[in-house]
């Protein structure tokens, strides 16, 4: 294993460039250690990944917790504490699933089914995406020693989808810990990787675990064998995204997330540097409150949808239409949920419309308190432009600019927003999109749509499900829970001399290693 300079040490040597403007920063390791650091957008705040959806929290727990299943490079589910893909019977409603045999929890324990059961009954209970489960179970048991079973009431097509993401993830821990029914204070995974130190706006730094019991088969996507190369990884926070570029030209970061892409040339032509661009990779989105204050009325959220501009708003925010795509159906062109028919309401820029509806509302000009970041670049830039929309249709609007970690606080409380800007990872089955969950902020529960997403979760029938999902998406865009402003890919960065990367949404860095 070659030895790699900290980024401590590169920016000490490098002169104070930087110094000064990054929030946080690594330790000094040993130079024999092989050691990376790795620039997020912020503080993600606590690390349980049951209860928490956000991508930096999932980007970062993934190394240390890891689910029965995982999700392979053509977007399906593969075994990964799982030795093989359930057996289904009774018509749907029966899994037995078969775990594999000697893994290893970060405490030195093994792995058994009474952890897996006692983990996924946490799941449902604690998790917005198990709370989606949970309606459908009926009992989850241990077979044998080796052997889960779950019951379900009746047959419920995303479970092998939910089981397998690494979001609100149905993680599996000792049976202690996920007896718990706090949020998580100790970090105890079978993952490549376990956490040994944090320290909050500084680094979470992880270890490799040596007691790692990777699964069998080729690497593909986020299943298949798993390999810490890198003796120790360290996300460090760093909430201005141009100073995570000059992180990364500086050396001080071997990878870097979410970067502005009018900066990609600038990328482009460095040394020892290599943009990435993820593809697919998301959606943006503004979420309205349908709890309480002027959003939960639909008339007043149908003219928020007609008076924004997502063509505007995603120039502002990416400017090269290279990274964007200005497109209504909630999934890409090219996969089987995609269709255009049921849009009808995108990219509309009526002023005109927007006012005769808030008139028809009784509208009375209540401020709009929307939520933003600036450590998501693109979203902030998105927000500027639809706050012009919305004041130019008649809305009184309150911008409200917050670090990441606070904004996703504040919107757990529906007394404290009326909308906020956020952005969808793209995954493979609709269920997990997140505002389909009526738990979920923003809280769309009528019953039209818990109606069109129960006929959607029972049917097993594939091109059944295309049809019940083109149902949702007209629903989505009549009762306006949201707007989608349209497609885009991400932009990030790694050193040349990390070797092994695989571009995904959520990026992970085992089998990578540190070379050159």
């Amino acid at each position: 294993m070659l030895s790699f300079k900290s980024g401590f040490t590169a920016l000490a040597v490098g002169g104070a460039l930087l110094l000064g403007q990054v929030l946080g920063q690594a330790p000094a390791q040993a130079q024999t250690k092989s050691a990376i650091d790795i620039a997020t957008i912020g503080e993600p705040g606590p690390l349980d990944p049951v209860t928490v959806t956000s991508d930096l929290v999932s980007i970062i727990t993934q190394h240390v917790f890891e689910t029965l299943y995982a999700f392979d490079g053509k977007w399906e589910a593969a075994p990964l504490l799982a030795s093989a893909l359930p057996q289904i019977s009774d018509g749907g409603k029966f899994y037995t699933i078969p775990l594999r045999e000697g893994v290893k929890f970060h405490d030195g324990s093994t792995m058994t089914a009474d952890d897996v059961v006692t983990s996924l009954n946490r799941w449902l209970k604690a998790s917005p995406r198990g709370k989606l489960a949970a309606p459908a179970v009926d009992a989850v048991a241990a077979k044998d020693a080796k052997t889960v079973t779950i019951k379900l009431k009746q047959p419920f097509a995303p479970l092998l989808a939910l089981l397998a993401m690494n979001n609100g993830a149905a993680a599996i821990m000792p049976k202690a810990l996920a007896e718990t029914t706090d949020t998580l204070k100790t970090y105890v995974g079978t993952g490549p990787y376990k956490i040994v130190e944090q320290k909050p706006d500084q680094y979470i730094r992880m270890a490799r675990f040596d007691g790692y019991q990777s699964p069998p088969g080729a690497a593909s996507g986020y299943a298949g064998a798993r390999k810490a190369e890198i003796e120790e990884l360290r996300f460090v926070p760093v909430p201005n995204a141009t100073t995570r570029v000059d992180g990364m030209l500086a050396g001080q970061y071997q990878f870097a997330d979410s970067l502005p892409t009018e900066l990609a040339p600038k990328l482009k032509g460095a040394a020892g540097v290599e943009p990435i661009m993820v593809k697919p990779f998301g959606w943006a989105l503004v979420i309205f409150n349908q709890k309480t204050g002027p959003m939960a009325n639909p008339l007043v959220r149908q003219a928020a949808q007609a008076a924004l501009t997502p063509e505007d708003m995603l120039l502002a925010a990416f400017g090269d239409p290279a990274f964007f795509e200005v497109e209504g159906s909630i999934y890409p062109k090219g996969t089987p949920f995609y269709d255009e028919a049921s849009v009808k309401g995108y990219n509309q820029h009526d002023a005109k419309k927007a006012a005769a509806l808030l008139k028809q509302a009784g509208y009375k000009g209540e401020p709009i308190k929307i939520l933003t970041s600036p450590q998501y670049d693109f979203l902030y830039k998105m927000s500027l432009v639809a706050q012009q929309n919305l004041q130019e249709a008649g809305f009184t609007v309150d911008l409200q600019v917050l670090d990441w970690a606070t904004l996703l606080s504040k919107r757990s409380d529906p007394g404290a927003w009326d909308a906020f800007f956020t952005y969808h990872t793209f995954v493979p089955e609709p269920t997990l999109i997140t505002i389909m969950n009526p738990a979920y902020p923003g809280w769309w529960d009528t019953p039209e749509k818990k109606a069109a997403l129960d006929a959607f979760n029972t049917d097993t029938d594939p091109a059944k499900r295309v049809s019940d999902w083109k149902a949702i998406q007209g629903l989505f865009y009549s009762q306006v829970p949201a707007v989608k402003i349209g497609e885009f890919y991400n932009l990030a960065a790694r050193s040349k001399k990390l070797t092994g990367y695989t571009p995904v949404p959520w990026p992970f860095f085992w089998n990578v290693k540190v070379g050159g």
